[in-house]
């Protein structure tokens, strides 16, 4: 039996389709208010709960053998990104669970001060590391599927919005693939207590998606590319009314003025212990585009 935290998500739901396609038990840990009927009709084994209520986390990892955390951060770093994360790995030892995947992200080594999501990852790894279970870390790129909903309004209207560097590099993970690799980790001998980069096959600049748009779409683009400097006046804006919300948007400037990508060498190794190849941006996006 798998877990899966954030079971709802862009990441979380191709996990739990994948098992069940290779009909494989999975309990799907979601909210009451999110839309899990869909992964019910497809034989998930429904576990209603609050990753902030300990007694949820206890119940959830009862009977379980391996746990894939798949659930965000950024609305709250301190009670889902760490907290919720450190009392899964607690209860997942006491369960005794065989292994613990864990979803990081790129570059949450880097120690980003401005960017609480980035530090509770990283925070997350080391007590896993440390916590005697068996473990996979993963630490992803963008998610291709986080450009769905962009490259649907692209479809519609032709405008990107690109705030910042356009020559800034990415190397965007297939969330499929991602989906796989997070799975196949409780059984790929080579990937046990491992830290793995994971991303995309190229390494793009970030003005290279509104093209990849065109190509899919045979249209133009529309590039609006206001520089940092606005984003930085907004937020300062913002702190003025609302400091929390100011704080949170630290990860998101860490986002726009980093540069998250994988180098060829790393992806080759990602490749050769999972035995797959990665999915290209573009395929990912005319795969999910009907294109």
């Amino acid at each position: 039996m798998f877990l899966v935290t954030g079971a709802t998500g862009g990441l979380g739901r191709r996990i739990v389709r994948l098992l069940r396609e290779r009909e494989m038990p999975v309990r799907a840990f979601v909210r009451l208010t999110s839309r899990y009927s869909e992964l019910e009709h497809r034989g998930a084994e429904i576990f209603i709960g609050d990753l902030q209520r300990d007694k949820d986390i206890e119940k959830a990892c009862q009977g379980v053998q391996y746990i894939i955390a798949a659930h965000g951060g950024e609305s709250d770093a301190q009670a889902l990104g760490y907290r919720a994360n450190i009392e899964l790995i607690d209860r997942a030892k006491e369960a005794g669970v065989q292994h613990f995947v864990f979803i990081s992200v790129l570059g949450a080594d880097r120690g980003y001060e401005d960017a609480p999501s980035f530090k509770a990852k990283r925070e997350v790894e080391k007590y896993l590391q440390s916590s005697g279970l068996n473990y996979t870390i993963l630490r992803p790129s963008g998610f291709a599927s986080n450009l769905l909903p962009l490259a649907e309004r692209f479809r519609d209207t032709g405008i990107y919005l690109l705030i910042g560097d356009p020559k800034s590099r990415t190397s965007i993970v297939s969330t499929d693939d991602l989906a796989r690799i997070a799975i196949d980790s409780v059984n790929v001998e080579g990937a046990r207590n491992q830290i793995f980069p994971v991303g995309g096959p190229d390494i793009l600049q970030r003005q290279d998606i509104p093209r990849i748009f065109s190509r899919i779409f045979n249209q133009e683009p529309i590039v609006i590319n206001p520089p940092l400097l606005v984003f930085d006046g907004v937020r300062g804006a913002l702190g003025l009314l609302n400091p929390q919300a100011s704080k949170a948007l630290g990860t998101l400037r860490t986002l726009l003025d980093n540069e998250f990508f994988c180098t060829p060498q790393e992806v080759q190794h990602l490749e050769s212990i999972f035995g797959m190849k990665m999915e290209s941006l573009e395929a990912f996006l005319r795969r999910y585009m009907g294109t």
